[in-house]
């Protein structure tokens, strides 16, 4: 373990050694100096950014971080558990999208990637984000296709000069009546002119939320011991009940700051803890995630530009089993046959990364930006052997008691996961004039991945001896170098017109699960899932990296002040080696019988087997957005509106079929009201049925529906009230990337539990948030 952890450590202690080094290498002249090359706020129009005066309204009406970006365009969510949903651009999303949380890599450490990046910071803390939807510069992140979602935390804040010590804080509390939804937050700072110590706490819990009406019939979520004669029920759900959709989640972060002349220290300590989190779209539940994370970030103005230095550890304890809604003990009662309570499943992820990123002005027109970036990811991934063991598992007279059983072994589904990221980067801006500004970019990245031997629960089961000694045999060591580039163009004509367009070659290669889960026994193949759609699926020796080829133009029309606008953004992306999944076909292992003999590689309305394949696909769309004043009535303020639109088709060219988890059109139009610091909202989401949907994977379609949600805000002196309705009219509607409910029952079978059932939107909820500054 050691040799394992010598590279991270090597690295962090060697950047961090820069840090003082640099700061004390300035001349006392240097707060002199001024840079005055010109630099983008943003360097491509299809990027978007939310503030603290975007976000605020946002906070007390979710409890997951991803939800604030939803309203940014080309942007979607893949539902996942209730704080831990994944973000799509452009129909891409999970690890095509390059996450950053406080600048660093976060990775999904679970075989259904419960616990995304994007759960580990709580809405509260979140001081902006900022979304590459089009063409992302490739010095905000290799290793993905999709675009780039930054997401920060406040910037330390200082004394000014003669103030003495400041002393500030902010308390907040919410209530959402779907769910019995509540939590609180806290966050306080001391700091002096050139030191800062700030704690920031958050927490927050909900029962399962509820659809506008019953979609299932109401009774036990599931039957412990079915057919045994002390067979028990799980719980009562009603018909309209979202089971496994529960949550309770706390964060906590202390962090450090230091400042002298032009050159910053940041350091954050962080620790998550989430003792449960239900996931209606996944046969299993969250029973435990517990995260630390340190994040040291140096940054500082030079003589010849800006430099930033960051490393950063994280590490991830997870816990997975049937949590209340789902099904405990399989099997009926002793001595008739083998008895297995519960199925736990464990996950560490050990990820450590370094960044070090100059931005360097050549001249009054051109800006360099150099950097390299480097990431260290260890995962362990392994099943004990079911609580029962073998002194509790009585099987029939001649039957080993361990025959198709979960026992004696652990089951090790990522043995010694090892998967390293090294890159380079270079970018140049250039401002030729006025009108015209061109950025030019490549990335190389090198990306090694490993895993040890593996086994099964025991060596009498096929999917488990059979899989594994074929696995084994084969070499796992897999080296992929990927190369990235990007070339845009900005022209504007004036202060009312810009226009853009751009090229991007963007590589990703494969996750640890996508090429090395490796078990062909049904059981396994279906809790090998981070797509929610219910089916099961093997990994993949011979992946190749993702290649993705991208045209993207963006035409902004808008006043000078920004208050009228309007922009379009087509684009179009074609990816080889597109990592899509097919039909298992083998025999004897478990992969090709399903319920009622039916074969797997031609089911249909019912969960299948699939296997990861490199295949060829291609993305088209266009994001629509704009906003316009209405009208100015001086005893009722100004009225506003804001207007979405997002489409975007996706399309396997290797069999004609449609691509898994695709948004359909969508449109959200807002009328705003603004008086002094009250502020009222109402906004209207219209969503079309999904039609065009994957027949490999069973995907099952979804109805159009429209919502009206209301939202109201008023501000005084040190206080914030939120209040909304989200679904006014309380409409039953099926979320089109949901995934298929799995919600309760007997989860751990294939076809134990009904296919066909999209997981619905949440019905009328009524939500207010009081947040106070002290």
């Amino acid at each position: 373990m050691a040799r394992n952890l010598k590279l991270p450590l090597k690295t962090i202690a060697t950047l961090v050694s820069i840090v003082p080094l640099a700061c004390l290498a300035q001349e006392p002249r240097l707060s002199q100096v001024i840079i005055t090359a010109p630099k983008l706020e943003d360097p491509s129009l299809s990027a978007s950014s939310l503030g603290e005066r975007s976000l605020a309204p946002l906070r007390s009406s979710t409890s997951d971080t991803a939800s604030l970006l939803r309203d940014i365009p080309g942007v979607s969510l893949y539902g996942n558990g209730g704080v831990s949903s994944l973000p799509a651009i452009h129909g891409m999303a999970d690890d095509r999208v390059r996450v950053k949380v406080d600048g660093m890599d976060l990775i999904a450490a679970c075989p259904n990637h419960m616990n995304s990046p994007l759960s580990y910071i709580d809405p509260t803390k979140v001081g902006g984000v900022k979304v590459f939807a089009g063409i992302a510069p490739v010095s905000v992140g290799g290793d993905s296709i999709g675009g780039s979602i930054l997401v920060n935390s406040a910037h330390p804040e200082f004394a000014t000069a003669g103030q003495g010590t400041l002393l500030k804080g902010q308390a907040g509390v919410f209530h959402r009546s779907n769910g019995n939804a509540n939590g609180a937050n806290l966050a306080a700072t001391i700091a002096g002119k050139n030191i800062n110590m700030t704690y920031s706490g958050s927490t927050a819990e909900s029962g399962n939320y509820k659809a506008a009406k019953d979609f299932k019939a109401a009774g036990p979520a599931a039957v412990d011991g079915a057919g045994g004669p002390a067979a028990m029920n799980r719980g009562w759900l009603g018909g309209d009940v979202i089971g496994s959709s529960r949550y309770k989640s706390e964060n906590q972060e202390l962090g450090f700051a230091l400042r002298h002349d032009k050159h910053l220290i940041e350091l954050k300590l962080g620790f998550q803890h989430i003792p449960y989190e239900g996931f209606p779209n996944q046969r299993m539940d969250m029973t435990r995630n517990d995260s630390t994370l340190v994040n040291l970030r140096y940054t500082g103005q030079y003589r010849w530009g800006a430099l930033e230095v960051r490393v950063y550890e994280e590490q991830t304890r997870h816990k997975m089993d049937f949590a209340d809604d789902k099904q405990f003990v399989y099997g009926p009662n002793p001595p008739s046959t083998i008895v297995a309570p519960g199925m736990p499943m464990y996950t560490e992820g050990k990820n450590a990364g370094a960044l070090v990123k100059a931005d360097i002005p050549l001249s009054a027109r051109d800006v360099l930006k150099l950097g390299g970036e480097a990431q260290h990811y260890r995962l362990n991934d392994w099943w004990p052997p079911s609580p029962s063991s073998l002194a509790g598992m009585v099987s029939a007279p001649g039957v080993p008691a361990t025959a198709g059983g979960m026992a004696p072994d652990t089951f090790w589904n990522i043995n010694n996961g090892k998967r390293d990221r090294l890159g380079v980067f270079a970018e140049w801006e250039a401002r030729w004039n006025p009108e015209w500004l061109t950025l030019l970019g490549a990335r190389a990245e090198q990306v090694k991945m490993d895993v040890g031997p593996v086994q099964g629960y025991n060596a009498m089961t096929a999917g488990y001896a059979v899989s594994a000694a074929a696995f084994n045999a084969r070499g796992h060591g897999r080296s992929d170098n990927n190369l990235d580039l990007t070339a845009l163009t900005r022209y504007t004509p004036d202060a009312t017109r810009t226009f853009e367009i751009g090229y991007a070659r963007k590589t990703r290669s494969p996750n640890l699960y996508e090429r090395y889960s490796w078990s062909q026994n049904s059981m396994a193949l279906i809790m090998n899932n981070f797509v929610g759609d219910g089916n099961g699926y093997l990994g993949n020796l011979d992946l190749k990296p993702e290649m993705a080829h991208t045209l993207s133009a963006t035409l902004d029309w808008h006043d000078a002040a920004r208050t009228r606008e309007f922009k379009l953004t087509p684009y179009y992306t074609r990816v080889t080696n597109f990592v899509d999944a097919v039909r298992c076909t083998g025999s004897g292992m478990m992969m090709n019988a399903l319920c009622g003999g039916t074969a797997n590689n031609t089911a249909r309305n019912l969960f299948v087997q699939l296997q990861y394949a490199n295949q060829s696909a291609r993305f088209h769309g266009v994001d629509i957005s704009g906003r316009v004043p209405l009208a100015k009535i001086s005893d009722y303020g100004s009225f506003s509106g804001t207007g979405v639109v997002n489409y975007v088709r996706g399309e396997n060219r290797t069999t004609g079929d449609n691509l898994y988890n695709i948004m359909p059109l969508n449109v959200k139009l807002a009328v705003v009201q603004s008086l002094g610091t009250w502020s009222n909202t109402a906004e209207v989401q219209l969503v079309d049925a999904k039609t065009h949907v994957s027949q490999a994977r069973q995907e099952v379609r979804t109805g159009g529906y429209g919502l009206l949600n209301l939202r109201s805000s008023y501000e005084w002196n040190e206080a914030r009230l939120d209040i909304g309705i989200e679904n006014l009219s309380n409409r039953f509607y099926s979320l089109p990337l949901g995934g298929a409910y799995v919600g309760q029952g007997a989860t751990m079978g294939t076809n134990t539990i009904p296919w066909g059932i999209p997981i619905p939107g949440m019905g009328r909820s009524i939500y207010a948030g009081l947040s106070v500054k002290f």
